[in-house]
């Protein structure tokens, strides 16, 4: 079992609490509002109400012990870099850290966080890319402009197994998986043979994708 350290109740923080918590995992939080904490306890293993700038109590976390933390305060910018700072200090093997602008990003990366979380921008995004082309549902950007895309199969695939296709070596695309109305089936063979009704869950860049649906 995972175990998370989520410091801050933004809306953010407080969704990705309830969801690592229903998915099994062990989730300790905090914030310095006492009413945000009581009201998220039923969903953490453990909740403190404390000021995590303060490095003395980031210590007495152990965060070292957690899979990943993550740092969610919202428009809270400079104590966001500052936790996010000490975290990586102390020794913490992951820090996720929530920002509001292109810039903040920048200067996080470059103080101890591991990635950063922009959730109006993904949002955006995965709208905007599943609503300009009937043929892309959804989308998850990695990096670099890659990114793992939901997809109709293309017409030309159709009947056709993967080794025929030789899709990653002709289209610079990786087939992670396909999907079957809501079943996944992941670890395709060479020989699985595409139909016209799967969505397929395929790994790669904007452009490569463009030049095959």
């Amino acid at each position: 079992m995972k175990s998370f350290l989520i410091i801050g109740m933004s809306t953010f923080g407080a969704h990705l609490c309830k969801m690592l918590t229903s998915l099994g995992s062990e989730v300790m939080i905090a914030d310095k509002n006492s009413e945000t904490v009581e009201a998220m306890m039923r969903y953490a293993v453990s909740a403190k109400i404390a000021d995590c700038t303060n490095t003395d109590v980031l210590k007495s976390f152990g965060v070292d012990e957690f899979d990943a933390c993550f740092v969610c305060l919202g428009d809270h910018f400079s104590e966001t870099l500052e936790i996010t700072f000490s975290l990586k200090e102390l020794g913490a093997k992951k820090v996720f850290s929530e920002v509001n602008r292109d810039i903040e990003s920048k200067f996080l990366l470059r103080n101890g966080a591991d990635r950063v979380v922009y959730p109006e921008y993904d949002l955006a995004q995965r709208i905007a890319v599943s609503e300009s082309n009937d043929s892309i549902f959804d989308a998850i950007e990695l990096t670099g402009g890659y990114c793992i895309y939901e997809i109709s199969t293309p017409r030309s695939w159709r009947g056709k197994t993967i080794r025929d296709l030789n899709i990653r070596q002709r289209h610079n695309l990786n087939i992670i998986a396909t999907k079957k109305g809501e079943e996944i089936i992941p670890a395709l063979s060479p020989e699985y043979v595409f139909c016209e009704t799967d969505h397929l869950l395929v790994m790669g860049h904007i452009d490569d994708i463009n030049n095959v649906i």
